[in-house]
């Protein structure tokens, strides 16, 4: 028994269809550019999934855990594709991509600049074929600058950020984040400007070359940190999250569990004190504004983590929700996906995978449109799944092309 047998079917609404009659040639692996292209295709662009005959994406042999011999991440981040197997290294592979380009609206790779020139799919290249075409890159550093030829990867990103040097408790090591940030945070990224660069075309009918960086878009992630930094002069360090702009906004303890407390405006403060019988502190003028309680926050903790241990963790979420003061657990990965709201929306769901049966699990985009959360059309697609159909469809491969193609190794 896994922990995705439990899960509810996919959502029994229509799929979003904002971005129908996009397509997308996705030439990326991993996980920043897939993310990308799963966000587009969530929204109904139609998006191929190119990728190397007989490997496929790098991310396809990441594990264990594998499911059904299947990578989960590559599972995670690859529905609503379709996908087509193209050796397009090859002179003959090559002319095949530039004419599913000529049909395409966007292409999204995570090449430097060197390497897209040496395989001929730069935007230069790409939009000369099709001058409207959008190209979006996804690379680590960017494709200009002192770094744009070095490799990269999520945990490389972090480190450049700043994000890991505040991550953790004070004296500790440097500590990643729990999950591919700079991946996911840059593939929201070439989505949006996708999406805002395809507005744009429709006004006025022309492309557009879409630079993202992971280390770019980890960095502003850190916008309110370095910002203040930059305003003030002050170098935060890590400190398990207990240094925050606002004066009670961290982790405590309680009888049995540890909760998280933010009091994040004069109001909530002072609902807070009455809540757990403390009224006095509330009209304490040292304690009036966040400023003040930012001064005297060694003793304001102090007297809130003595209080909070007395009960356990939910008697005090409950008197919390009650009186409005934003209050909540520290879930485990098991508990976050067992949580009955998020079920309820539709944010994790079983989605069948395949002739052969059996699911996946996957986690919903978390984004409600007139009501309803967003629905899958296709499950994450097996290698080349799709090779045949779609080179038949889009550039009229009869059958013969298609068997010379495949005994080359071409697709």
């Amino acid at each position: 028994m896994l922990p995705m047998d439990t899960l509810p079917d996919a959502p029994d609404v229509a799929p979003f269809g904002m971005l129908a009659g996009v397509r997308v040639l996705d030439l990326t692996t991993s996980i920043a550019g897939p993310y990308a292209s799963q966000l587009l295709g969530d929204f109904g662009a139609d998006v191929i999934k190119v990728e190397r005959p007989g490997h496929g994406d790098d991310a396809r042999a990441w594990g264990p855990p594998f499911l059904n011999g299947e990578s989960l991440w590559f599972l995670s981040v690859n529905r609503n594709k379709r996908s087509l197997t193209l050796d397009y290294t090859r002179q003959e592979g090559l002319a095949i991509l530039l004419d599913l380009a000529r049909h395409a609206d966007v292409v999204i790779v995570n090449m430097v600049q060197r390497t897209q020139d040496k395989l001929g799919i730069s935007y230069e290249t790409l939009s000369a074929v099709k001058p409207d075409l959008i190209v979006a890159s996804i690379t680590g550093f960017g494709l200009k600058g002192r770094r744009a030829d070095l490799p990269c990867y999520d945990l490389i990103a972090e480190g450049y950020s700043g994000v890991m040097d505040l991550t953790g408790e004070p004296g500790s090591p440097p500590q990643k984040v729990g999950t591919p940030a700079a991946d996911m945070l840059a593939g929201q990224d070439a989505a949006l400007a996708v999406c805002a660069a395809l507005l744009e075309r429709a006004r006025t009918g022309r492309g557009r070359k879409i630079d993202v960086s992971l280390v770019e878009s980890m960095t502003r992630f850190m916008t309110p940190r370095i910002a203040t930094y930059l305003g003030s002069g002050d170098l935060p360090r890590r400190s398990g999250g207990r240094d925050s702009v606002i004066a009670v906004y961290q982790v405590f303890d309680t009888a049995d569990l540890p909760m998280t407390v933010g009091l994040g405006n004069d109001g909530i403060w002072r609902r807070f004190c009455t809540a757990v019988g403390r009224p006095e502190w509330g009209s304490e003028p040292r304690y009036a504004s966040n400023a003040h309680r930012r001064e005297a926050r060694p003793e304001i903790v102090a007297g809130i983590q003595e209080l909070l241990h007395a009960r356990p963790r939910a008697e005090w979420l409950a008197l919390f929700a009650e009186v409005k003061v934003p209050a909540g657990p520290i879930n485990r990965l098991d508990e976050v996906a067992a949580d009955p709201d998020l079920l309820d929306r539709g944010l994790f769901y079983a989605l069948h995978h395949g002739p052969e049966g059996g699911s996946c699990p996957q986690v919903n985009l978390g984004i409600h449109v007139d009501g309803a959360p967003a629905a899958p059309r296709l499950p994450p697609p097996r290698l080349g799944e799709h090779t045949r159909a779609i080179l038949g469809e889009l550039i009229g491969c009869a059958e013969t092309d298609l068997a010379s193609l495949s005994s080359a190794g071409i697709i």
